[in-house]
Formats: C-alpha cells, structure tokens, sequence
C-alpha cells in the first residue's frame, strides 16, 4: 500500500504560480509512474500530467501543455508540478497518483492521494 501526500495547494491570482508536491509515506516513488489528475466542482476527474519512473518522459494535457510542468527530484521522495500562468479555470482539487503504467486514464493509477485545494482568483 502506498499513501500518497499531496502539498502546495491554495489561493493564487490568476497569472501567479504555484508548485505542488507529491510524496509518499516511508517509500520512494522511484518504483512508480506519477500522474497528476484534478476535479473541478461538478465535473469529471481529469488528467493534467505524469512522469514515468526514470523521470526521462512526461506528458500533458493539451490544456495545460506549455504552462505546468512535473518532474521528480534527485532522492526520488517527491513529484512535482508547477503551475505557471494559472487561470481561474485551473481551479480545482489537485490529486497524484501512482501506478506502473504510464496513461492519462485514471484506472491505470492503483493509488490516490487525498487532493489539495487550487484556487486560482480572477
């Protein structure tokens, strides 16, 4: 079982940034292909990012291609994602996940983190 952390989040204007971290309790994340996903009141979950295990590959939605961008650091301990230039519509719960396949769907992750708040202001 691994738990995953999510931290960063909060209130920005739009324009601003903001950088999310994704950790996992006691272990490593070297074993584990990491997606950044996010929901938005009302709507479905859906994919923003992910890294494969090496950290040498990453994709993006098109939505947020040329503004966010997720890496791993160094010790393996932490994924993150900056946001750049957000936008209001950026606005909503940031989850990371973690799997062993690399995809933008959501089943392909077998674990969840809790979510943290992004809020970007107008």
């Amino acid at each position: 079982q691994v738990q995953l952390v999510e931290s960063g989040g909060g209130l920005v204007q739009a324009g601003g940034s903001l950088r999310l971290s994704c950790t996992a309790s006691g272990r490593t994340l070297s074993s584990y292909v990491i997606g950044w996903f996010r929901q938005a009141p009302g709507k479905e979950r859906e994919f923003v990012a992910t890294i494969n295990r090496s950290g040498g590959w990453t994709s993006y939605a098109d939505s947020v291609k040329g503004r966010f961008t997720i890496s791993r650091d160094g010790a393996e301990t932490t994924v993150y994602l900056r946001m750049n230039s957000l936008k209001p519509e950026d606005t909503a719960v940031y989850y990371c996940a973690a799997g062993f396949l690399v995809g933008s769907g959501a089943k392909e992750y077998e674990y969840w983190g809790q979510g943290t708040q992004v809020t970007v202001s107008s």
